[in-house]
């Protein structure tokens, strides 16, 4: 099937033809688009509604932002067209294979700015274009996170491992650092820039660079210590030394290194034993700035 890409953005004035958001034309819509995400769309908000959001106040106010966001609109639109131009092609070029799902630019309820699932045994890569409006991630660097970086995480699903079972927590977020840092590589391979990263604003980059042993040896010495509660290395809303996300930097430089001896496709398929002997290795290195 490969890849294909499904923008509906020119479809979505009509779910606020009556001035306001409307459920059954927005119902409509998605049945047009995306059949099967409609159902998958509405049990996920009905779950976040049980815990205690409200439509009123969570929901509506954001799904009818999106409607008056003008220029927002207009950008999110225009980068998603920029980042999803021949990208089948450009997949290709560096993997030799491509990546087989659907990559949707829609209006959702809420579910997410981006959000992998599988519908009808098809991977659905789905762009909420309401939450990135909220979020402001309507520039070409978020859509590249969102996009090539979950294209990522879909590629090592397909064509390695992606998912372990029974891990501990040390096992866990030793995990989480391999497989960010391969939809890091990824994402780095498909645009041509081996020291891209989506998240670099206001000197991330740089100060990642001149403290990479840092980063590394305070994961490592965290690692037995850590629950998602306390962890800093992933998500923008934590924080290590005043920085977030500092573990896809070193995810990166983990899986860079990891290819200095073994082909990307060898190495997606890695087990958790032999990521563990290859961190056991990694720490012992030196760091260099990647």
């Amino acid at each position: 099937m490969g890849m294909n890409i499904i923008d509906t953005s020119g479809d979505i004035s009509y779910i606020f033809e009556s001035g306001i958001f409307d459920m059954a034309a927005w119902e409509a819509y998605m049945d047009k688009w995306v059949p099967g995400a409609r159902e998958v769309c509405s049990q996920d908000m009905q779950e976040c509604l049980q815990a205690g959001y409200t439509w009123e106040n969570d929901y509506l106010p954001v799904l009818n932002a999106a409607q008056t966001a003008g220029e927002r609109f207009d950008k999110a639109v225009s980068s998603f067209k920029s980042v999803t131009e021949h990208l089948d092609e450009r997949v290709q070029e560096c993997f030799g294979k491509t990546v087989d799902a659907d990559i949707v630019l829609y209006l959702g309820l809420c579910n997410g700015a981006g959000w992998v699932i599988e519908i009808n045994g098809r991977t659905k890569v789905l762009l909420g274009i309401e939450k990135i409006i909220e979020l402001d991630w309507c520039d070409i660097d978020s859509m590249n996170g969102l996009i090539v970086h979950e294209l990522g995480h879909v590629y090592q699903a397909q064509y390695g491992k992606l998912y372990i079972e029974n891990e501990s927590q040390r096992e866990h977020f030793l995990w989480q650092l391999f497989i960010e840092g391969v939809a890091m590589v990824f994402e780095q391979e498909v645009l041509g820039d081996a020291g891209y990263f989506h998240q670099d604003v206001n000197g991330w980059k740089a100060w990642c660079d001149s403290h990479a042993g840092l980063i590394k040896n305070s994961f490592a010495a965290d690692m037995d210590t850590m629950t998602r509660e306390n962890q800093r290395y992933f998500g923008d809303w934590v924080s290590f030394e005043g920085y977030g996300d500092v573990g896809y930097y070193l995810g990166a430089q983990f899986v860079r290194f990891l290819l200095e001896k073994d082909s990307f496709d060898n190495i997606i398929g890695y087990g958790l034993e032999d990521v563990c002997a290859g961190f056991e290795s990694f720490i012992q290195c030196p760091s260099q700035a990647g």
